[in-house]
Order: C-alpha cells, then sequence, then structure tokens
C-alpha cells in the first residue's frame, strides 16, 4: 500500500502500537480436566468452516485448570482472531471471552481503533499476511512480523464511517454471491434430474445388461522399471481423466514396445475409468491420434456397439451422483472399482434408435450446463475483485472522499 495516497489526517501505525497481539496454546488432550469447561475455544479449521464474521461458540471449550495450564489466554469480546497457520488469513471476531490454538493469534484493539476496521484491514491484506509467512512444511505468520504490520489509520469516527461503507457493500456482495451459488447448484441439479428420469423410467424394450457383457475391457500397462524396454512414451493415469474431460497438462512417460501398443492403447472414442484415486470417474478419449493408458488407475472400454460408450458414461455419472456406485468399490482405505467390479457393472440399455436419441439430449444440456456454470463462475471471480477493490480504496480514504464530494 502506497502511504503517499492517504488522506490528511491518517496515520500510519505498527499493529503493535494500535492493538495487542496475544499467542495462542493447546493444553495437553489427555488430561481430561483441561476439557469440557466454560471457555471457548476456537481452532483454524472451525475459523475456516464458519460463513458469518462473528463467533460466540466453539465446539470445543477449556476448563479454568486447562486454561491456566496452557499459553492459551482468553481475549475480550469484539477482538480479532487470525490464524497464522494451516492456514494464514481466516478470520472471525469472537462476541464472548475467547481462547485458541497455538495456529492463531488475537488482535485486542485499544480505544483508538474500531475492531471492524481492524477486521476489514486484516481481510483485504491477505496476501501481504501470507507473503510474511515462513516454513518449509507449512508458512507460520509470527507475532513479531504481525505486530510490525503497518495500518493506515483515520481518525476514529472515519473509521466507523468507513466501516458503515464496507458493511453496506458486502452485504450487497453476499447477496450476489450467494444468488450466483444458488444458480451454478440449480444448473448441475438440472442436468442430474434430467438423466436420472431417463435412467429411472425405462421404457419398453429397455434391457439390464452388464459391462462384461456389451463391451471389452482391460487395465493399462504396469510401471516397471526394472523389466521395461522400448521408446519413452506418454501415458494416462487417474489424474488426466476428470468427469467428461481429459486433462493433457501433466503426463508422465514410461517405456513401452512396439509390440504393446496395441494392447495398452487407448484410441478415439475409448471410455476410461478410473479405477482408483477417483473410482469410477471416467471421460472419452476423443482425440484421433492413440494414447497408452496405465494400470494401477485405469480401465479402458470398448463396446461392441460405439454409442453404449457415451450412454455408459452418463450412466456412471449419475450413479457416482447418487452413491449407487459405490456398492460395486472394494478396499477399506483408498477405494478400488476393479475389473471384476466393472464387469458386473449393470446398466439400463433401451433400443440403440433410443439411445441415440437420449444422447443428443445430453450432450445439449450437458453444454448448456457447462455454459452456465461458466458464466456464474465468472460471475464469482468478478464479484470477489469487487471485495478486493473496494479493501484497496477504503484504506486509501477513497470511500469516505467520494461520499464527501458528492
Amino acid at each position: 500500500m502506497d502511504n503517499g495516497q492517504l488522506k490528511a489526517g491518517w496515520q500510519v501505525k505498527e499493529l503493535d502500537e494500535v492493538c495487542k497481539v496475544v499467542n495462542g496454546g493447546t493444553p495437553k488432550t489427555k488430561v481430561e480436566e483441561y476439557w469440557g469447561g466454560e471457555h471457548f475455544w476456537v481452532t483454524p479449521a472451525e475459523m475456516g468452516k464458519r460463513e458469518t464474521l462473528f463467533i460466540s461458540e466453539t465446539t470445543r471449550t477449556l476448563t479454568e485448570i486447562g486454561i491456566q495450564n496452557t499459553s492459551a489466554q482468553l481475549v475480550p469480546p469484539l477482538s480479532v482472531i487470525l490464524s497464522t497457520r494451516a492456514p494464514i488469513g481466516h478470520l472471525v471476531v469472537n462476541t464472548e471471552p475467547m481462547a485458541f490454538n497455538q495456529g492463531c493469534r488475537g488482535l485486542v484493539p485499544n480505544d483508538g481503533l474500531d475492531y471492524k476496521f481492524l477486521y476489514y484491514f486484516l481481510l483485504g491484506n491477505v496476501d501481504l499476511l501470507n507473503n510474511l509467512g515462513t516454513g518449509a512444511t507449512f508458512k507460520e505468520l509470527s507475532a513479531t512480523k504481525l505486530k510490525c504490520v503497518n495500518i493506515p489509520l483515520p481518525p476514529l469516527p472515519e473509521q466507523k464511517r468507513i466501516v458503515a461503507i464496507l458493511d453496506e457493500a458486502f452485504a450487497g456482495i453476499s447477496l450476489a454471491v450467494a444468488n450466483a451459488e444458488k444458480n451454478l447448484a440449480n444448473a448441475r441439479e438440472l442436468f442430474e434430474s434430467y438423466l436420472n428420469n431417463v435412467f429411472t423410467q425405462k421404457g419398453d424394450g429397455w434391457e439390464e445388461k452388464s459391462v462384461g457383457d456389451i463391451a471389452e475391457h482391460r487395465l493399462g500397462k504396469m510401471l516397471d522399471k526394472q523389466k521395461n524396454k522400448g521408446v519413452f512414451k506418454p501415458y494416462l493415469r487417474n489424474l488426466n481423466v476428470r468427469w467428461f474431460k481429459i486433462e493433457l497438462g501433466d503426463l508422465l512417460e514410461m517405456r513401452f514396445e512396439q509390440a504393446e501398443e496395441e494392447r495398452y492403447s487407448v484410441k478415439k472414442g475409448d471410455l476410461l475409468i478410473c479405477e482408483g484415486g477417483y473410482p469410477g470417474r471416467a471421460a472419452i478419449w476423443e482425440d484421433g491420434e492413440t494414447i497408452i493408458f496405465f494400470q494401477k488407475a485405469l480401465h479402458r472400454v470398448r463396446s461392441k456397439e460405439p454409442l453404449h460408450n457415451r450412454w455408459m458414461l452418463y450412466f456412471l455419472y449419475l450413479s457416482d451422483v447418487t452413491g449407487d456406485i459405490q456398492q460395486y468399490y472394494t478396499g477399506a482405505g483408498i477405494q478400488h472399482f476393479t475389473g471384476q467390479s466393472l464387469k458386473r457393472f449393470y446398466i439400463p440399455i433401451p433400443p440403440i434408435e433410443e439411445i441415440s436419441l437420449h444422447l443428443k439430449q445430453f450432450d445439449f444440456l450437458f453444454e448448456e450446463t457447462i455454459r452456465l456454470e461458466t458464466i456464474y463462475q465468472q460471475k464469482l471471480t468478478a464479484l470477489n475483485e469487487l471485495k478486493q477493490s473496494i479493501l484497496q480504496k477504503a484504506f486509501t480514504g477513497e470511500l469516505t472522499q467520494r461520499e464527501e464530494n458528492v
């Protein structure tokens, strides 16, 4: 922030000059008498789940003896609590006395600093706070560096005027964000609802057939650095297969012999289904060039009737949305959609002429859904940029200056 842009009468202070910075702490979790008491205690994880600025209660609480046996301290109401580790930048304002763990720091404003002015300042400077963090595994913002952050400070009456303007602007933005998010969800739900109606309201001539009945499927080549020979070629893995599309920005390579290429190649129209990591997630290879695929990640499916691949893709997606596909998964930790499970995965299949008509409608609705989602995502991005722009103007005095010039 360029201090030269500040209005007359404003000052620049270090946070340590205008508020008290309080460190957090965690009592020993195995000592039962430290927990479940009358004192609220918050963590960055809980802060990140909140949708509102204010916090009046917490999931976990401390006893008085728990407070006494840790570095955690209670900060008074209307302090600003900032997460300074994992991640840096979550913010809440407590309405009750509250403690927090070592991943947070509390900022208790003095009489010359409005608590919401402080909150908005920190909200508009999350990138700065992150840049001040240090650490190899994850960044942490130290109390020393936080105390030295400069805050532009107008007189208290002007702080309150700025806060009132920001409150009104952010309320309008929040409403716009909520509407965009609702429209975003509705676009996808309408598409999914249409799929569900088609697949559940079966007509005459429909049959239940397994993937093993209608298609040939196999896993890809196993990576064996000791035995593999041949030419290095890029290959697909489960990370490359997203729903309805294949991302090629992060391809790895392994050796393939020429005799292996037919067995482990993916051709245009083939359906790729994730075996592990993201079981069931699928997309069709639309490129005219062939590519190799990896065993411990993907199934390649070639239906006897080409339209069945696209029909299967939409049914897999709906089964993932409803959760029905999970009955085919195996594994206690990381789940897998094995070749045996895929072989016995049943799909409702109408006559081929009906499939063709449904697929045209599926494709149209899917493209329209993607178009609408793109529009709403762009709106959400623009609204977030607007918030940052308003915050930037607030702390150079432009908001109240414009109000005075009206």
